[in-house]
């Protein structure tokens, strides 16, 4: 492991005006995607969906790096391999590398992450390829009794046995632990859950050795459930997210790079420049999927609706104009100067 390696590569991600985009989605998750606007998911139309992303002008003012899938990365744009491509732009290609959420035995509404066989070689691979980062998600559920504590520990000793694993293979491991907003539970819960999902995790990422200073958390913000009647404010959602972090996140992790997690862009948005002005001992960024291309994919499949196939050529500067201008929205409220 080089450290100084890994090092450079979380500072780089955290450029202060940057944030990652997550364009990770897997296959079953594209597809639910694509079926709300007509498409049918296709290696090709995948990859021509994301092409339009990758390829916007200008974005690499606003993108510091983006998670690919499996699919995606051994992919081409105009004749380069997908991460070759990136790495020109100056965007840092990275790597989703768990195997998914599955039933939690015994259990019942609990989830666990798979994935560990085989992480090894997966990621000497990844690396081969171009990849400089990994990112492994944790699925944790707020319901009647639930989140259990055995579930927050074993998604936790997961996490950590994934980034011990990762960093010895020389990427930054992403750990994201993802308090769901499914549900009507209310801001305060959320964030005394998240806080108990933080404090199980980093307490096994001190078991495993994992070297903080190569590590990045991706997590989600404290809001009330998406049913819950109640919506906090931004101000209320980031006293809550701030006071959860500091409660559960060592200092010496560089930086936090918050998930949408089904908010609309604005919400998401006006909640990461709250959390911002607030601040931390930390660099406080983003990790967005579907608040960063939702507008972007409508205007790009606006005319092949019905037509279950993918978006004419002529939406593509639309619809990267779109994706422009959110991310550089974004990017602005990471810094917390979005007027």
């Amino acid at each position: 492991m080089d450290i100084n390696q890994l090092k450079q590569t979380v500072s780089a991600l955290l450029n202060p005006t940057k944030g990652i985009l997550a364009a990770d989605e897997s296959s079953k998750t594209i597809q639910k995607r694509f079926d709300k606007i007509g498409l049918t998911s296709t290696p090709q139309t995948n990859l021509a969906y994301r092409s339009m992303l990758f390829t916007t002008p200008g974005v690499e003012q606003f993108l510091s790096g983006v998670i690919l899938y499996d699919e995606t990365i051994r992919q081409e744009i105009e004749g380069v391999s997908v991460p070759k491509y990136l790495e020109n732009k100056g965007i840092i290609p990275g790597i989703k590398v768990d195997k998914g959420v599955v039933d939690f035995a015994n259990f019942p509404a609990e989830k666990i992450t798979e994935g560990l066989d085989g992480l090894r070689g997966r990621l000497e691979e990844y690396a081969q390829m171009g990849a400089k980062f990994a990112k492994w998600r944790a699925v944790i559920t707020i319901g009647e009794e639930i989140p259990t504590q055995t579930c927050l520990e074993a998604n936790a000793e997961v996490l950590a046995r994934y980034a011990a694993i990762t960093q010895n293979a020389g990427l930054v491991p992403i750990i994201e632990p993802e308090v769901i907003r499914g549900g009507s539970h209310t801001l305060e819960k959320c964030a005394q859950v998240t806080a108990q999902t933080l404090k199980a995790v980093f307490e096994r990422i001190n078991v495993h050795k994992v070297a903080l200073e190569g590590l990045l958390l991706k997590t989600n913000m404290a809001t009330a459930g998406e049913d819950n009647p109640k919506q906090a404010t931004a101000d209320e959602v980031a006293k809550a997210t701030v006071d959860a972090l500091l409660e559960s996140v060592p200092k010496e992790l560089p930086g936090v790079v918050f998930l949408s997690g089904g908010q609309s862009a604005d919400m998401a948005t006006d909640n990461l420049q709250a959390i911002n002005n607030i601040g931390g001992p930390w660099q406080l960024s983003f990790s967005f999927a579907r608040a960063l291309q939702g507008e972007a994919l409508e205007i790009w499949a606006r005319s092949a609706r019905g037509a279950r196939r993918a978006g004419k050529e002529k939406n593509v500067p639309a619809a990267q104009k779109a994706f422009l201008e959110v991310t550089k929205k974004v990017s602005l409220a990471r810094q917390g100067k979005l007027s």
